[in-house]
Parts: C-alpha cells; structure tokens; sequence
C-alpha cells in the first residue's frame, strides 16, 4: 500500500502555500517532514485531512493498480498543541472512544492495556485530564488514534515541549505503529527527523524533496540542509 499525493496545491489569495507536492509514500514505514516554522507544514496535513480545501492534485491510497480515495477513517491527525475532553478522566476518555468506535476497532484491547501500551502511570488514570501534564495529553491524543488504526497517521510536531523521557517513550511508541500504515512526521528539528523517521522529506518552496539520509552524517551535506530551510519561503 502506498499513500500517493499527486501535484498538490494551496494557495491563499496570491500567496502559494503548497506548489506542486508530489510523492508516493509507502506503508511501514515514518517519514520526516522536514520545514522550518511556516514553511506549509500544517496547511500541507490540513488539506490531507480535507481541514482546508485544495487548489489543485488529489491524493489517494494505492494498492496494487488500483487507486482508492481517502475516507476520514483512514487518516488520524495528532496535533502539535494536545486537544483531549478535559472533563474526562483518562480511563473515562478510552472507554467512551471504544464504545462510540466499537463497530470500527480491529482486535480491541482493554482499557487498562491500552492505558499500559502508553505508560499512563496508574495514579493518573483516575484524575481529570484538565490536570494531566502536556506529556500526558499528547500521549492521550496518540492513544486515541493507535486503537482508531487509521492507514495514514499525520503527526504535526507531537514531540514539541515534552521532556526528554516522555519524547523517547513517544518515539518508541511511534516505531512500534509502523506496520500496516503511513506515518507523516511533521518537524523543523533535523535531529529529531534523523532519530526517528526512516525517510526524510522536505518541504522546500512548496514541493516536496527526498533526503538522502546517508549523506546527513557529512556536516557539509547537513549544512545544505539547513541552507536550504533558512532559505525556504515561509509564510
């Protein structure tokens, strides 16, 4: 299975966003989408995620020869900024996602287990998420979207303000998410792009370019990365 977007635009008024994006990204495996801050990364996973209308191109699952258009269950959106019911607990928030969604979960878990598989410490599980750290909501957020199991995962900087144990947990997570879908990583943070992703895509002038990672232990290389992202449009 392949995600393809095929020569995307967006524009807003006379200013183009998303030129002419064009890329075929395969299942099993996370690519970085490398850009600076404003560079069109979120507007890019908006139009993905039919949030924003497109000027131009189209995008679509592939398998095989056949081409099959993107429904809102395929695609799972976890923002940079956590948005979780606050009103909930943890455990109240899994079992009323499963209950609402129990028609469309494949092989469900308990809630406990699902709690577990993100390490949501168990004298946490009871509090309202209102309390809960920025770490916990982001992990709340990407739980969510783990027991929906939608093909395509979009991933708009989730690692941004946490911890560095709450970012490896996160990370670990992520690598163990891959099979059976797409992951899009959304990222300005080279380091994090080389740590994490098994591709590294950027998000230059409105197009998409692949990176060859072997060349980023080179520092002449990786200043032409950085070059080119100090020198991208940004809105």
């Amino acid at each position: 299975m392949e995600f393809v977007v095929s020569h995307l635009s967006k524009s807003y008024g006379k200013h183009q966003v998303i030129k002419d994006a064009d890329y075929a990204f395969e299942e099993g495996k996370i690519y970085g989408l490398l850009g600076r801050n404003g560079a069109g990364n979120t507007t890019f996973f908006n139009c993905l995620n039919s949030d924003t209308e497109v000027n131009g191109g189209s995008f679509f699952f592939r398998e095989g020869e056949k081409n099959e258009p993107v429904g809102a269950d395929d695609i799972g959106y976890v923002l940079s900024t956590p948005t979780v019911p606050e009103f909930l607990t943890g455990r109240e928030f899994v079992r009323f996602f499963m209950d609402i969604h129990s028609d469309k979960i494949k092989e469900p878990k308990t809630v406990e287990e699902y709690l577990d598989y993100v390490r949501i410490p168990e004298d946490t599980r009871d509090r309202l998420m209102k309390d809960y750290s920025h770490g916990t909501k982001n992990k709340m957020q990407m739980l969510i979207n783990i027991i929906a199991s939608p093909r395509l995962m979009l991933l708009d900087e989730p690692l941004t303000s946490l911890d560095v144990v709450v970012a490896e947990e996160m990370k670990d997570i992520l690598r163990s998410q891959k099979e059976g879908r797409v992951i899009l990583f959304s990222t300005h943070l080279l380091d994090i792009a080389l740590d994490l992703c098994d591709e590294i895509i950027l998000l230059n002038h409105g197009c998409l370019e692949l990176v060859d990672k072997s060349n980023l232990g080179d520092e002449d290389f990786k200043q032409k990365i950085v070059s080119a992202l100090r020198d991208a449009e940004v809105t």
